[in-house]
């Protein structure tokens, strides 16, 4: 699925089953929700906290996706073409970084 194809699933989704969108900055407080939820996981299961019982079964690709999820709704109410933004995103970034990353000794630890 292409970022185009995810955004017109994701609007029609909407459509059918969530009635309308929720207004920008209520997205923005579950993005912020949805993204604890992943650092939890990643914090525990990857981190040095130990994993609560409770979170043993949290799959952590299903908390990415609601990531996306709510990022894919913002673009699509503000009038963001991800697929285009992130393919000019990667450009600048090539761009930029084509050899600092490559010449930070503190990455060849």
């Amino acid at each position: 699925m292409t970022l185009e194809q995810a955004q017109k699933a994701v609007d029609e989704w909407i459509k059918e089953h969530g009635v309308r969108y929720f207004n920008e900055l209520t997205n923005m407080a579950q993005l912020t929700e949805e993204v604890g939820e992943v650092a939890r996981i990643i914090a525990r299961r990857y981190g040095e906290q130990s994993e609560k019982e409770s979170d043993k079964g949290k799959d952590l690709g299903d908390e990415l996706a609601d990531v996306l999820f709510v990022v894919i709704c913002l673009a699509n109410q503000t009038g963001v073409d991800l697929q285009g933004s992130l393919k000019r995103n990667l450009e600048k970034k090539t761009i930029r970084d084509s050899n600092r990353h490559k010449e930070n000794d503190k990455l060849k630890k």
